[in-house]
């Protein structure tokens, strides 16, 4: 299948040098890559959704109800 991809300039020369120096296709060689990345990739694997884990603190405790509108604007209003 033909395709277009955009690729950084620097990653587009690295890869024209060592399709050169393996005697080999750019295609083959970007082919092979993913072949190699997807092959590693088991079907439950969520790296790319993974999130770091974000700090926890004591923050206080709650000063108002949040699902009491009147309490919530009367809070805010004396800020």
């Amino acid at each position: 299948m033909k395709t277009t991809l955009n690729i950084d300039d620097h990653v587009m020369r690295q890869l024209r040098e060592e399709a050169a120096r393996r005697r080999t296709t750019m295609s083959e060689l970007v082919e092979a890559g993913l072949r190699r990345i997807l092959a590693d990739a088991s079907p439950g694997d969520n790296r790319e959704t993974a999130r770091p884990v974000l700090p926890t603190w004591r923050g206080g405790g709650t000063l108002v109800d949040l699902s009491n509108r009147a309490e919530l604007y009367s809070a805010m209003e004396e800020s």
